[in-house]
């Protein structure tokens, strides 16, 4: 039972049948770690659970001050568990039959049940980072070198969110550049454009040419409060042409999402790349926005939207049209984790986004349920770990204190 951000998942179990499903190199490696039952079964079980934790000072949204996170572990009898996180698996309760006595390494049919659930009762992805968590660990992989083995590094940007004035802004850019970043995303959300571009000169002026900036237009969808219209065609426009002088990167959602003719306008009379894709829920959605020329740049997120397995479909099918795939991050750290893997792995994706605005949004406020937070060096990349899976170990004592379900 659901009460309010609470989540929890029943038991499952993991099977490995002895009749040659499996492929044979997998299923060795399988032979090596499971001790298998008389009906050739390796025990286990899932389950989620909720932690939250209290944001003080500028942290604390006027919407909630608790910042929660559910917690999805497949567990295996012999001690090898799959750990994943980034959204609240709303809607999974009920759903455990359809997992119970399954193959955990049967990603795709896994997959297919998620798919449908989604549409029917909500997002439960992060059960999907944690089963390629779990066949990292199985087949002593990282997951980065599971799903690809393109690369186990990608370059990220600082992605800002706090509204400040625009000399406090450049501060922050300025303060970003000597952390190791060399990009940074800044939203826009003030209530005239025209204030936001005071704000992102202030940061040009500053930091020069050699720092790459990407702009949130925030046009796509709105928070369940907002009673505002996203901007029309030529506000759009007219936004894009002050920021091709400024050497913007790209313009993500500068339009509300189910504007196609208006982003294929925008994309052909602009020289700025359009971004967008965070909250598209359906993976043909992807395929139209490719197919009608919508898209410099796709976004989507794989701890929110269809997990690492649906999102590979995505990423190859921009591969496929010359377009750039690089996920939203904006969950939590082992949801940045995740996708990292994934932009890391397949992607050739020449940024990756990393929630980072201290104060207000630091590294251990975002990471909390890790035993190590995530950081980027000084180069500013994410260089992924060669452990087996994400590479991340759950916080276990914090979670125990955290814990709400």
């Amino acid at each position: 039972r659901h009460q309010g951000a609470r989540s929890r998942a029943g038991a499952a179990r993991r099977r490995l049948r002895p009749d040659g499903r499996l492929q044979s190199g997998l299923a060795d490696v399988l032979g090596r770690l499971c001790a298998l039952d008389p009906q050739g079964r390796a025990r286990s079980r899932a389950r989620a659970r909720a932690a939250r934790r209290l944001l003080d000072g500028g942290a604390a949204a006027p919407w909630r001050s608790p910042w929660d996170a559910a917690i999805v572990q497949v567990h295996t009898d012999l001690g090898v568990t799959g750990v994943g996180s980034g959204d609240m698996m709303l809607g999974f309760e009920g759903h455990e039959p359809l997992f119970v006595g399954q193959d955990a390494l049967a990603l795709e049919r896994h997959w297919r049940i998620l798919n449908n659930i989604n549409f029917h009762w909500g997002r439960c992805w992060p059960l999907d980072l944690a089963l390629w968590d779990l066949a990292g660990k199985i087949t002593a992989q990282p997951c980065w070198k599971l799903i690809g083995g393109l690369a186990n590094s990608v370059r990220a940007y600082a992605s800002s969110g706090t509204l400040r004035s625009p000399a406090e802004l450049a501060d922050a850019a300025e303060a970003y550049r000597a952390r190791g970043f060399t990009a940074m995303k800044i939203r826009f959300h003030r209530g005239d454009w025209r204030a936001d571009i005071k704000a992102l000169e202030a940061v040009r002026a500053r930091l020069g040419a050699g720092f790459d900036l990407m702009v949130d237009c925030n046009q796509g969808w709105r928070m369940s409060w907002d009673a505002y219209a996203p901007w029309t065609f030529k506000d759009a426009l007219e936004v894009a042409r002050e920021l091709e002088k400024l050497g913007v990167y790209w313009m993500e959602e500068p339009l509300h999402r189910g504007d196609r003719a208006g982003m294929r306008r925008l994309r052909e009379r602009t020289d700025v790349r359009i971004a967008g894709g965070e909250m598209t829920r359906e993976l043909y959605e992807f395929r139209d926005l490719i197919s009608e020329g919508c898209l410099d740049v796709l976004q989507p997120d794989a701890a929110l939207v269809g997990g690492i397995t649906g999102l590979r479909r995505v990423a190859l099918m921009a591969q496929e049209h010359n377009l750039i795939f690089t996920p939203h991050t904006w969950t939590n750290g082992m949801g940045v984790v995740a996708n990292a893997h994934l932009a890391a792995g397949l992607c050739d994706a020449p940024f990756l986004e990393f929630p980072y605005d201290p104060p207000e949004w630091d590294v251990d406020r975002r990471d909390y349920m890790m035993a190590e937070p995530l950081q980027v060096n000084e180069g500013g990349h994410i260089v992924l770990s060669d452990k087996p899976g994400m590479g991340y170990e759950p916080a276990v004592d914090l979670l125990a204190k955290t814990r709400i379900g």
